[in-house]
C-alpha cells in the first residue's frame, strides 16, 4: 500500500518547489552531512539521481515498457501521485552515502528517468519520498503489492465516459493522460455507454466482460436489454453479437464487398465497428441502402454489356432467378481469321520458346516474367474469339447480371425469351409456333377439324395408294416393330455402339429442346436443387458443374440433326466423358419429408461410397448452411472428429462456437430440423 505524507497534497512535478514552501518538507541535496539524514517517517524532497532500485523490493519481474510508458504519461500530467517510499543507503561502516534505496514506487521512479531520458525533466529533479527505517523494506514492499484492491472495470469504464461527456476529452487526449492507447480508451468509452442495467447485472457478477464487450457492439440501450431478456443459457458472446446484429449487414457479406465501404458512406451509410473482436470491417446498418446500390451497380454494368454486345434485354438481380424457365443458348465455335490465327501461332511460338529456354531456371526475370504474362494473355484473348454467340441469338436473346457469392458481378449469357423463340418450320411448309401449327396466313390449324386440309390429305393418300406406294397403317406399325426387335439385339451385342446410342439420346434432351431428336425411350429428369437449397447454385460446386455443361454446350453442333455424327465421331474417353457429364445431371439423392423412397435413397449412399464422396471438398457446416437443433451438439462433435460410413474423409470442418450458437435457437434450417442422421444425408 502506498504512504502518502498527510502533511503534503497530490501535485504536478513542475509545482514541487511551489509545494515545498507551503508545507514542512526539507530538500535533501548532495552536500548534506550524514547526520542531517531524516527521521524515519518524514517526507523530503530527493534528487532523482540519488534515488537507487531497492535489492530487498519483491518484485523481480521488471516492468514492462507499456507500463513504464503509461506511469510516465500520467505523472507528466498530474505529476507523481503517490510518494516513493525509500530507505537510506549505508556504506560498509554503516553510514549513509547519500543515496536511496526505493521501497515503494520502483515504476515511478523509472518513468520519471524516461522522462529526463527524454529531456523532459533533469536528472537532479526533487522527488517526494518518505523515509521509513522502521519497517523491514521487503515486507512492506510485498504489503504494498498484496493488501490492495483494484478498481471494478465497470467504474473505470463509467469514469473514462464521464471525463468525455464531461470534459469534451477525446480518446486520443484521454490515452495521452492516462498513457493508453486510444484504441484502449475507445473501448473502456463504448463500455462505459453499455446500458446502466446491463452495467449493474456486470457489477454483480452475472454477466462476464466478455459478454459485456458483446453487448457494446450497439449503442442502442433498449436494443440491449431486449437481446438480454432474451438469453437462454447460451450466453456465448458471439451468439449475443448475432443478435444484436441480426438487422445489419456484415462487411464480409457479398453486397458489401461489392459495394465498398467507401461508396456506401459516401452514400449516406453507417458502418457499426466492433472494438473488441476482429470485426473484418463491421456492420453495414442500412440493408436497404446496400441493396439499392447494388442493384443500380449491376444494372449500370448490365448496360454497359447491352451497348457494348448488343443482345436484346439485359436483366439486372442480387440473386440468380433460377425459375426464369428460359431457354438457354451457348456459344458456338466459329472459325478464327487468318490473322488472328497467326497472331495465336506467333504468341504460343514464342511461349514454347521461352519455355523451353527457362526450362531449368529457378527463378525467371523479371523481363521474362511479364513477357509470359503478356503471352498468356493473349493466347487467352485469342482462344476466346473460337466460341461465339450466333448474332441471330444475340438479337433475340438476353443477358443476367447477378451478383455472386464472392462479391463480383456475374454475368450469365444466352437466354431466349418464350415470344423470342424462333418458329419451326414443318414439314409441309406449316409455321409451328409453341407446338401449335399455323399456315402461311398466320390461321391456326387444328389437328381433325380442318376439313379442308383433312381432305386434302385423304385426297393425297387416295392418290398414293392408287400410284402403289402407300402401305397401311397396320402393316407399318407390324414392320416398325420388326425393325424395333432387330436394334434391340444388334444393338444389345454391341456395346460400344450402344453407348453412343445412349449418350446420343441423353445429350440430345440435355443440351437440345429436342425430345422426339432419338430413337431410344429414355427421359433423363433433373431435380432443381434451388427450391431445396437456399443459394446452392451460386455455390463453387454449382459454379464448377455450370462451367462443365457449358463447355460441352460450346462444343454440341447447332443442329440436333447433327448431333449423331458428332457424337459417334468423338474419341472414345469423350464419348465416356459426355456420357458421365449427361449421366449425372439425373442424379437425386434429395429427400422430402412427403416422399418415402428408402431404396433409392440407399443407392445413393452405394453411389456416394463408390464415388469416394469427400464432402468437405465443396461444403463447409455454418450456422448459415446447418443449424443442429438442441441434442445434436455432442453428435456434431463425433462427427467432425470421425469418419462418414462409406467416405474415406471427414465431412465436418465447422467452427464449434456457430454450432453451438445455432443450437441454441432450437429451430435449424427454414421449415423444420434437419434429420438427426446428417451425416449419413451427406455420406
Amino acid at each position: 500500500m502506498a504512504r502518502t505524507s498527510k502533511k503534503t497534497k497530490a501535485v504536478p512535478v513542475a509545482m514541487v518547489a511551489e509545494a515545498a514552501a507551503d508545507v514542512d518538507v526539507r530538500s535533501v541535496g548532495e552536500t548534506d552531512a550524514v547526520a542531517s539524514v531524516a527521521a524515519s517517517g518524514e517526507t523530503v524532497l530527493i534528487p532523482l539521481n540519488k534515488l537507487k532500485k531497492s535489492p530487498r523490493n519483491v518484485r523481480k519481474t521488471p516492468h514492462s515498457e507499456a507500463d513504464i510508458e503509461a506511469y510516465a504519461a500520467s505523472i507528466a500530467a498530474k505529476g507523481i501521485l503517490q510518494n516513493l517510499v525509500v530507505e537510506p543507503e549505508l556504506d560498509a561502516e554503516g553510514k549513509p552515502t547519500g543515496f536511496y534505496f526505493v521501497t515503494i514506487g520502483e515504476g515511478r521512479r523509472l518513468a520519471q528517468l524516461l522522462r529526463a531520458k527524454r529531456k523532459q525533466i533533469k536528472k537532479t529533479e526533487p522527488i517526494r519520498c518518505v523515509i521509513d527505517t522502521a519497517n523491514d523494506p521487503f515486507e512492506i514492499s510485498l504489503d504494498e503489492n498484496v493488501t490492495r484492491t483494484a478498481m471494478h472495470p465497470a467504474d473505470q469504464f463509467e469514469a473514462f465516459r464521464e471525463l468525455a461527456e464531461t470534459r469534451g476529452w477525446g480518446a486520443e487526449e484521454i490515452a495521452a493522460r492516462f498513457g493508453v492507447t486510444a484504441h484502449v480508451v475507445k473501448q473502456r468509452l463504448r463500455l462505459g455507454a453499455v446500458s446502466p442495467k446491463l452495467m449493474q447485472v456486470y457489477r454483480d457478477g452475472s454477466l462476464t466482460l466478455d459478454q459485456l464487450m458483446a453487448f457494446a457492439i450497439s449503442e442502442d440501450h433498449a436494443r440491449q436489454e431486449q437481446v438480454y431478456e432474451s438469453l437462454s443459457y447460451n450466453r456465448d458472446p458471439s451468439f449475443i453479437r448475432r443478435d444484436l446484429m441480426k438487422a445489419n449487414i456484415p462487411a464480409t457479406d457479398r453486397r458489401a464487398i461489392f459495394i465498398g465501404a467507401e461508396d456506401y458512406v459516401e452514400n449516406g451509410g453507417t458502418i457499426i465497428r466492433d472494438l473488441f473482436t476482429e470485426d473484418r470491417g463491421g456492420f453495414y446498418e442500412d440493408a436497404a441502402l446496400l441493396d439499392r446500390l447494388v442493384i443500380g451497380k449491376l444494372e449500370w454494368i448490365a448496360g454497359n454489356i447491352q451497348q457494348a454486345e448488343g443482345w436484346k434485354w439485359v436483366s439486372a438481380h442480387i440473386d440468380y432467378p433460377h425459375a426464369h424457365g428460359l431457354r438457354r443458348t451457348y456459344p458456338h465455335p466459329v472459325e478464327l481469321s487468318a490473322e488472328d490465327e497467326a497472331v495465336c501461332a506467333a504468341a504460343q511460338e514464342e511461349y514454347d520458346r521461352l519455355s523451353s529456354e527457362y526450362e531449368d531456371a529457378e527463378e525467371l526475370p523479371d523481363d521474362v516474367d511479364q513477357r509470359f504474362g503478356e503471352l498468356e494473355a493473349e493466347i487467352e484473348r485469342i482462344d476466346a474469339l473460337r466460341h461465339a454467340y450466333d448474332p441471330d441469338e444475340i438479337a433475340r436473346g438476353g443477358v443476367f447480371v447477378v451478383l455472386s457469392p464472392d462479391g463480383e458481378a456475374r454475368i450469365e449469357r444466352g437466354f431466349i425469351r418464350a415470344e423470342d423463340e424462333k418458329p419451326e418450320e414443318s414439314g409441309d411448309g406449316e409455321t409451328v409456333i409453341d407446338g401449335v401449327r399455323v399456315n402461311d396466313d398466320g390461321e391456326v390449324i387444328e389437328d381433325g377439324k380442318d376439313a379442308d386440309h383433312a381432305a386434302e390429305l385423304e385426297a393425297d393418300d387416295e392418290d398414293a395408294e392408287e400410284d402403289g406406294k402407300s402401305l397401311s397403317d397396320l402393316l407399318i406399325r407390324d414392320l416398325t416393330a420388326h425393325r424395333t426387335l432387330g436394334l434391340r439385339l444388334a444393338l444389345g451385342e454391341q456395346p460400344d455402339m450402344a453407348l453412343i446410342a445412349v449418350t446420343h439420346a441423353l445429350a440430345a434432351q440435355t443440351f437440345y429442346h429436342a425430345g422426339d431428336a432419338h430413337c431410344l425411350d429414355i427421359r433423363p429428369n433433373s431435380a432443381h436443387l434451388a427450391s431445396h437449397a437456399d443459394g446452392i447454385e451460386d455455390t463453387a460446386a454449382a459454379k464448377a458443374l455450370a462451367d462443365r455443361h457449358a463447355g460441352w454446350a460450346a462444343d454440341m453442333p447447332r443442329d440436333v440433326a447433327d448431333l449423331w455424327g458428332f457424337v459417334a465421331g468423338l474419341d472414345h474417353a469423350s464419348v465416356m466423358a459426355l456420357f458421365a457429364h449427361c449421366a449425372s445431371q439425373t442424379v437425386n439423392a434429395v429427400k422430402l419429408p412427403w416422399e418415402r423412397k428408402p431404396r433409392a435413397h440407399a443407392t445413393a449412399d452405394r453411389l456416394a461410397s463408390a464415388l469416394t464422396l469427400d464432402m468437405t471438398a465443396n461444403w463447409t457446416p455454418t450456422v448459415r448452411t446447418y443449424c443442429p437443433p438442441s441434442g445434436l451438439l455432442r453428435q456434431f462433435r463425433g462427427f467432425r472428429e470421425g469418419r462418414i460410413s462409406g467416405s474415406s474423409q471427414p465431412i465436418w470442418s465447422a467452427d464449434e462456437t456457430e454450432i453451438r450458437a445455432g443450437e441454441s435457437t432450437g429451430r435449424a434450417g427454414r421449415e423444420g430440423h434437419p434429420p438427426g442422421n446428417a451425416p449419413a444425408v451427406l455420406g
